[in-house]
């Protein structure tokens, strides 16, 4: 999850709206490096995997596995964050973990984090792949075409230790090079797979024990315990499109008391600042998780009486996270704040409000951005930004179809 917060919801033969029409110069993979920084300077990814550690306590898992579905892994960070307190709580339940990722590079950067998982969980089975949001917790697609194109990939990992896990995973990347590319959407600019995809991995000696959990092709399931749908779309795409686009179909993909969590950013806070000192009146972030809840009631129709709908309290439902800076570095009037910060809080202000390619370009062609970064920062003395939750929640008595 997934947190690549650039990423659009796919949505081939479904007109996009104008506001992700709009959108198409600005794509997840053209922006690999901004991404890296962000992710790599500030917490979110660690401040994420708290709170859906807190959702953990709230579960009421069933026989035969605790199910959970990354609704976007991007490097796996969060994921392996959260298997680690999912293997806390419940450490001898075996697991079931699924997530949908497009990106070739962070499917490979998440399986590199998973030889010590399979070690400290044996009873794991993790299925990755890269279909829609509206299909992906089926590992199927709806189409029949591009069922009958789908390559479907199980593999028992052998041995005992996390070197053994890793040589083995290694050796699948050929397997992700031929099956993981993309091509971009004529209709709305954003990244399809080529291939529909997916991967299973399990350890071969707990065969016997998850051959009820291991998915089958011909057989698709969800039922989750529970979702996480962490900055699963583009911040201006339109609210009704990202509830019958992604919302809804997740909802859909809970079992009986099986929980969704839902992450955005916010604003509010000084990395927009940073953001309103160069683009004055700038404000990306105007749907709140009242009226994405909204949205997802409509576009479930009839089923919305199967759910919940939580928007929590101001004190549950926000938190923030901070960008990573030396003890001192820039809470003085007199300290100098460094080119390397002043740059790395600059591209998590933008990424985050998502400011496209070309207004960038434009704002550094000159001194006044960096000048607009360091007076937030000294302001300050932090660099920090505001997400926000909300939880969907499938009524006892209310199953899956």
């Amino acid at each position: 999850m997934a947190v690549a917060i650039v990423k659009q919801a796919e949505g081939e033969g479904t007109e996009a709206p104008a506001a992700q029409k709009s959108e198409q110069d600005f794509r997840f993979y053209d922006n690999r490096q901004k991404y890296l920084m962000f992710v790599n300077t500030c917490s979110e990814k660690w401040v994420v995997a708290e709170r859906v550690a807190r959702e953990l306590k709230k579960l009421r898992p069933e026989p035969p596995a605790v199910r959970f579905f990354d609704a976007g892994m991007g490097d796996g960070t969060v994921l392996a964050r959260v298997m680690r307190s999912m293997h806390e709580a419940y450490p001898r339940f075996p697991f079931y973990i699924a997530g949908k990722e497009i990106s070739l590079e962070d499917v490979r950067l998440t399986l590199d984090k998973m030889p010590d998982r399979f070690f400290e969980h044996p009873e794991t089975v993790l299925a990755v792949t890269n279909i829609s949001y509206a299909e992906a917790p089926w590992l199927v697609p709806n189409k029949p075409e591009a069922r009958e194109r789908m390559v479907w990939k199980a593999v028992a990992l052998k041995g005992s230790t996390t070197a053994e896990f890793e040589r083995q995973i290694l050796a699948l990347q050929p397997f992700l090079a031929r099956n993981w590319r993309t091509r971009v959407s004529e209709k709305t600019g954003s990244l399809l797979p080529e291939t529909p995809t997916t991967l299973i991995l399990y350890r071969e000696d707990c065969g016997f024990l998850l051959d009820e959990i291991i998915p089958r092709q011909d057989a698709p399931v969800a039922d989750f315990d529970l979702v996480i749908a962490s900055q699963p779309f583009r911040l201006s795409a339109a609210t009704e499109f990202k509830a019958k686009r992604v919302l809804a179909p997740l909802a859909r993909a809970l079992r009986e008391n099986g929980r969704l969590l839902g992450i955005h950013s916010a604003g509010n806070d000084p990395g927009l600042e940073i953001v309103q000192h160069v683009w004055p009146g700038e404000d990306p972030f105007t749907t709140s998780r009242y009226a994405l809840l909204d949205a997802t009631k409509k576009a479930l129709g009839d089923e919305a009486d199967d759910f919940r709908f939580d928007p929590l309290t101001s004190a549950e439902a926000l938190f923030r996270y901070e960008m990573h800076t030396l003890p001192d570095e820039i809470d003085s009037e007199t300290a100098s704040i460094g080119t390397s910060t002043l740059l790395a809080a600059w591209n998590a202000a933008t990424y985050v409000a998502q400011i496209d390619d070309d207004r960038l370009a434009q704002a550094m062609s000159g001194p006044a951005y960096l000048e607009a970064t360091r007076k937030v920062l000294r302001k300050n003395g932090e660099l920090w930004f505001n997400d926000e939750s909300y939880v969907i929640v499938r009524k006892a008595g209310a199953r899956a179809a």
